[in-house]
Parts: structure tokens; C-alpha cells; sequence
């Protein structure tokens, strides 16, 4: 069987020189995939991401993107190799218009961006029409298109989103749910920590359930719903 297009393999590690956080975690994603990290507050999810962006040390496992292992890339490098990250917080440049932002985005290309940046218009319309408005402006929803956005003017690989619908009411988490659906039908792999964990499984194609920076349950979206452990434990019943 092939190798996940993105993989984060039997990762040990915490940050600095501090305690682990992660435990021989695993997570990984294959293309036109959402792989969704759940979990009770606490479990590493995040940290498990960032570990997959290069943001703290991996002492044991390693990380490797199309075959490639990018385990001692820093994220820079890494988002030069295709990976397109989008933090919880401090995700936009409030001071910048909208369209500021996006061309942000595009730092790393010298090629001409305006097509993707018409992809991404057609992906939030919303933008479109505010392209001139100072993004801290936005409501939360708008904010996290435009932190979308902006990671997707670097044409990436793969994206991963950190509680992307962290502080938005459930009417703008669906449709923020239904935007990051569109992104997985172009193909780019998705990978994303979310707290609302039902919703996120009820789009996900993988599943990961982490308990202490260990994976505790590991399957599709729908065997995770149905599984009567997953739900009694961090679903709710």
C-alpha cells in the first residue's frame, strides 16, 4: 500500500526542551482527503499539528511530505516545499485590507497570483466584495476565510487548518465546513484540529482521536460516529 500523501509517523516529541506533549503519535492525510484531529481539551491536538509544520522538536518519528522526509525543515521550508498552514489565532493582518493579506500570502511566488487570487474570490464571494475593507474589520467567519484565503495563495500542497471554526457561531461554521469540503474537491489534502468534533467528523474522510498525546481511535468520519466508545467518551452519548 502507498504511502499518505502526508504523514506525521510515530511522532514523540514536546516543545523546547520541556516535557513530550505527543506519545508515538500518527496522523497523516492522502490527497483530496480531510483528516479531522479530535479529541478532549488538552489531548495534543494542536500540538500534534504543529509538530507536522516543524514548530516544536520531534525527538522520535518523522515527517514526511510526497516521500520526501522534511523531519529538520523549519516551517518556512516547509511551506516552501507545499505546506500551507493556518493558525487559530493572530491569522490576519488586521491593519491590511483583505486584499493585502491575500498578496501576503503569495510571498514565497514570483510568478503572477491574480488567477489564484480570482480562486480564491470565487471560493469566498465575501472577499470579493470587501477586498478593500481592512480585514480587522471582518466579522470571525470573514477573518478566517481571509486566514483560508491567504494560505491558499501559496498554491499549497496540503492545508491544514488549526480549530479553524474556533469563536463562530454554528451558522458560520457550517458554511465554513462547506468551503473547506470545496478546497478537498480540488484535490488539496486537508488536515484539521477541530473542537466541534462531531461536525468535523460528520466531513471527514479520517478520523483521529488522540487521549494524552496518544492515539486512542483511528478510522473514517462515519465508523467514528458509529462507534459506540467515541461517542460516550467525547461525542456525548
Amino acid at each position: 500500500m502507498s504511502e499518505p500523501f502526508l504523514i506525521g509517523d510515530c511522532m514523540t516529541g514536546g516543545y523546547g526542551n520541556g516535557p513530550d506533549i505527543l506519545h508515538g503519535c500518527t496522523i497523516a492525510v492522502d490527497k483530496g482527503e480531510i483528516a479531522v484531529i479530535v479529541g478532549p481539551n488538552g489531548a495534543g491536538k494542536s500540538t500534534a499539528m504543529k509538530a507536522v509544520f516543524g514548530m516544536l522538536n520531534v525527538r522520535d518519528g518523522s515527517v514526511r511530505l510526497d516521500g520526501e522526509d522534511i523531519t529538520s525543515l523549519s516551517p518556512q521550508n516547509r511551506v516552501v516545499k507545499g505546506m500551507g498552514f493556518v493558525p487559530q489565532t493572530n491569522n490576519i493582518f488586521a491593519s491590511m485590507t483583505v486584499e493585502e493579506n491575500l498578496e501576503m500570502g503569495a510571498f514565497i511566488r514570483n510568478d503572477d497570483i491574480r488567477q489564484t487570487m480570482e480562486q480564491v474570490y470565487d471560493l469566498f464571494p465575501i472577499l470579493r466584495d470587501k477586498r478593500n475593507q481592512p480585514a480587522g474589520e471582518l466579522s470571525g467567519g470573514q477573518r478566517q476565510q481571509v486566514a483560508v484565503g491567504r494560505a491558499l495563495m501559496t498554491q499549497p500542497k496540503v492545508l491544514m487548518l488549526d480549530e479553524p471554526t474556533a469563536g463562530v457561531s454554528p451558522i458560520v461554521m457550517d458554511e465554513l465546513f462547506d468551503r473547506i469540503i470545496e478546497v478537498a474537491r480540488t484535490g488539496i489534502p486537508i488536515l484539521m484540529v477541530e473542537q466541534n468534533a462531531r461536525q468535523a467528523l460528520e466531513i471527514a474522510d479520517k478520523g483521529y482521536v488522540l487521549v494524552q498525546g496518544a492515539n486512542a481511535h483511528t478510522g473514517s468520519g462515519k465508523d467514528l460516529l458509529a462507534d459506540p466508545e467515541v461517542r460516550r467518551s467525547f461525542l456525548g452519548g
